[in-house]
C-alpha cells in the first residue's frame, strides 16, 4: 500500500467547531494581507482594542543557522525524542526549527497523541493568536497512522533555507511600527522530507516548503501562530 507523507496529509476527519474554522479562516486572510500590507495585520491583531506596544521589534536575520535536521533513528529503535521548540528570538531561525518539526514523524517511537501534543506546546501561549487547527491539519488522521504505525513509517527533515518572503519585507520597511502590535512575522521555509518505513529502508524524499507565521515578543523566546494555507515567496 502507498504511504502518504505527513506533510502532505490532509486533516483528520474528525470536525472543529464554529470558532475553529473562523480562526483559521481568518489567520490565511490576515497573513495574506499583511504581505501587501503591515496594516492589515495591525488591524486584525488590535481588534479587542488593546494600543501598540513600545517595545521595540525582535531583532531578526536572514542568515539564521539552518535548524537541526532530524536524526533518523537506527533500525528497531524506539527512542526519538518529540520536537521541543528552541529557545530563540529569531523568526527566521525559529521558523526553520519549526518546519523540520512538522515535516518530521516517527510511528515506530510515539503515538499520534503525543505528537500532536508536542506540537501544539510550539504554539504561542497567547490564545487569541495560536491557530492550533493549523498545526493539527499537518498530523495524519487517526486511521492513516494506524496504516503508517503497522508498517514503521518514519520522515525525517532538512531544512534548507528561510528568509522573509519578498512583500512582508517591503511592508515592514514602510511601517516598521506596525509589527509592535503582536510581532508577528511570515517566514518561509524550504527543505525536503526523507520518508522510510518496513521494507524500504532508503525510502524516498520530497521537497517541502511552508510559510509560518511566528511571534517573537521582545525579551520572549520565539512561539509558533500558525502555518499559513499557502507558500508565499
Amino acid at each position: 500500500m502507498k504511504k502518504r507523507p505527513l506533510a502532505s496529509v490532509s486533516r483528520s476527519g474528525n470536525p472543529g467547531g464554529a470558532s475553529r474554522v473562523r480562526r483559521r479562516a481568518l489567520l490565511g486572510s490576515v497573513f495574506l494581507v499583511v504581505l501587501v500590507s503591515l496594516a492589515g495585520l495591525t488591524a486584525y491583531l488590535t481588534r479587542d482594542g488593546r494600543g501598540p506596544s513600545k517595545e521595540t521589534a525582535a531583532p531578526t536575520s536572514s542568515a539564521a543557522p539552518t535548524a537541526s535536521p532530524s536524526v533518523a533513528p537506527s533500525p528497531g529503535a524506539h527512542a526519538k525524542s518529540l520536537p521541543v521548540p528552541p529557545t530563540t528570538r529569531d523568526p527566521v531561525a525559529f521558523g526553520k526549527a519549526a518546519a523540520a518539526a512538522l515535516w518530521s514523524y516517527d510511528t515506530r517511537a510515539y503515538s499520534r497523541r503525543e505528537l500532536l501534543s508536542a506540537l501544539r506546546g510550539w504554539l504561542t501561549a497567547e490564545s487569541k493568536y495560536a491557530d492550533r487547527a493549523s498545526v493539527d491539519a499537518i498530523v495524519p488522521s487517526p486511521v492513516l497512522w494506524k496504516e503508517m504505525a503497522a508498517n514503521r513509517q518514519f520522515a525525517t527533515a532538512t531544512v534548507h533555507e528561510g528568509h522573509f518572503p519578498d512583500a512582508f519585507t517591503k511592508a515592514l520597511q514602510e511601517d516598521p511600527g506596525a509589527i509592535t502590535r503582536a510581532y508577528v512575522y511570515a517566514v518561509t521555509v524550504s527543505g525536503k522530507q526523507s520518508i522510510a518505513w518496513k521494507g524500504s529502508p532508503a525510502g524516498g524524499a520530497e521537497s517541502r516548503a511552508a510559510t509560518l507565521a511566528v511571534q517573537c515578543r521582545p525579551n520572549h523566546p520565539c512561539a509558533l501562530v500558525g502555518v499559513m494555507p499557502s507558500v508565499t515567496p
